[in-house]
């Protein structure tokens, strides 16, 4: 029996993401684990990243891709191109594809839950709401919501810094916007970061992936 679509929500969902090709994702992984087997956990994390999504309350969903779709890309996503420059310059062409509210996501948090994104995604989610940040435990951010996705408000904000996420919160504070908070999120990035959130999504197809890959290097 096919799972029954989530009702339409009155967000726009955006999954900012890399194709999981060995030695350009999760590169930080290596070592203990080799380019191909930091791919394989790339692929599971965005697996279980967009299968969450595709559960939840959205007007549009979209993956912002760097490279191209694969049999990990399901149907239900319009898939677009990130385009050229740094990070911040691509998270601002992605809000800039947006004519209303959105909340865009990266694929480095598998073990987000519609728990997790409820309050973002609510009908009343922008009653007296301008942005909705999600703060990452290494300084970062994991999610980003834009009532009016202006991609002024990140274009520019140095990215993959400790000071990022207060950098980017200060940016919306700073531009006179109310801003309400998600609960923090380890990203993964390291092999403990790994451990970790596995742990915290013990049925995924990341922790899935770790267990296995831990378990042939144990034999």
């Amino acid at each position: 029996m096919s799972r029954p679509a989530p009702c339409p929500g009155v967000t726009a969902l955006l999954v900012i993401a890399k194709e999981p090709v060995p030695g350009r994702v999760k590169t930080r992984l290596t070592p203990p684990f080799s380019p191909v087997e930091a791919a394989e956990l790339a692929t599971a994390a965005l697996e279980d990243t967009l299968r969450t999504v595709l559960t939840l309350p959205a007007r549009r969903r979209v993956l912002v891709l760097d490279g191209h779709p694969g049999p990990w890309t399901p149907s239900g996503f319009d898939v677009l191109p990130q385009c050229a420059g740094t990070l911040d310059e691509r998270i601002a062409a992605a809000f800039g594809t947006c004519s209303g509210p959105a909340l865009l996501i990266g694929m480095d948090t598998p073990q987000i839950t519609s728990a997790l994104l409820a309050p973002a995604l609510a009908q009343d989610a922008w009653d007296g709401c301008d942005a909705w940040f999600g703060p990452a435990e290494d300084g970062g951010f994991w999610a980003l919501g834009l009532a009016v996705p202006d991609p002024g408000l990140v274009r520019g904000v140095p990215m993959s810094r400790p000071e990022t996420g207060a950098i980017q919160r200060a940016r919306l504070t700073d531009a006179g916007l109310t801003v309400r908070d998600l609960q923090p999120l380890r990203d993964v990035d390291t092999a403990e970061d790994a451990r970790y959130v596995a742990g915290a999504a013990p049925h995924g197809a990341f922790s899935a992936t770790l267990g296995r890959l831990e378990r042939a290097v144990a034999r």
